[in-house]
């Protein structure tokens, strides 16, 4: 069983009906090896999915009342991708609660990124049934402040080297500097750990099929880090 208890201090939300809560975290496997009518989290999946939709979709559009509909749905589905939802539901751990079958659980199914995202989605759903829009609102909001800011400018995950480089021309002419640190798995199903540096001291890591995902990965970790020190009064190393 998950620990419900702590994960709730985690979202910093108390469930009123902590079987939503359960709920959400039950993956699909769970059902498929019990062989019965047993429910999981995919209903939630998709409530959660059409709250998240609205969340951000309001707050694109209240901050950037300039930009027309193209760029602010490109924005958005940037935010909402299924790389940025695993990401946002590794931030809480939510891999580690995840109710999984034995076989999921044996091929990794904590660490999938699909998973992570779905119970994210799930979570979302199950505090907007469990406590109405506005708790849904505040916490998704609150998720994505900690990882993009306040967004104040349009998000560019697709280019996130990009943006990580404009970000650190604010301090300085220097650019940040990728190393490959370990490659492993076998020769036709490598994955490749990248770092990002600037300013002589390592900023994040992250992994990838390729030598170049794996940069980005890590250019995208090293954003949310340093948005997430900026909020907090900080900011990159000083040179």
């Amino acid at each position: 069983m998950p620990d419900l208890e702590n994960l709730q201090r985690e979202l910093g939300y108390r469930f009123h009906q902590p079987q939503h809560l359960l709920l959400a975290l039950t993956h699909p496997s769970v059902a498929r090896e019990a062989g019965v009518g047993m429910q999981h989290n995919q209903r939630l999946e998709f409530l959660g999915d059409a709250v998240l939709q609205l969340v951000l979709t309001r707050e694109l559009f209240e901050k950037f009342a300039e930009v027309g509909e193209g760029p602010l749905t490109k924005a958005r589905a940037q935010l909402v991708n299924r790389r940025t939802l695993a990401q946002q539901a590794r931030r809480l751990d939510l891999g580690r609660h995840l109710v999984l079958s034995r076989g999921e659980e044996m091929t990794g199914g904590r660490e999938r990124a699909s998973a992570l995202a779905d119970g994210f989605e799930a979570l979302i759903g199950a505090i907007f049934l469990d406590g109405g829009f506005d708790t849904a609102r505040e916490f998704v909001l609150r998720q994505f402040r900690e990882a993009f800011g306040e967004l104040q400018v349009l998000p560019n995950l697709d280019n996130p080297k990009g943006e990580l480089q404009e970000l650190l021309q604010a301090e300085g002419t220097e650019a940040p500097r990728y190393e490959l640190q370990a490659t492993s798995g076998p020769d036709h199903d490598r994955e490749f750990e990248c770092a990002v540096f600037f300013r002589g001291e390592e900023l994040a890591r992250g992994k990838g099929k390729s030598k170049k995902l794996a940069e980005s990965e890590a250019a995208l970790v090293a954003l949310e880090s340093l948005r997430r020190q900026r909020a907090e009064g900080g900011g990159p190393p000083e040179g």
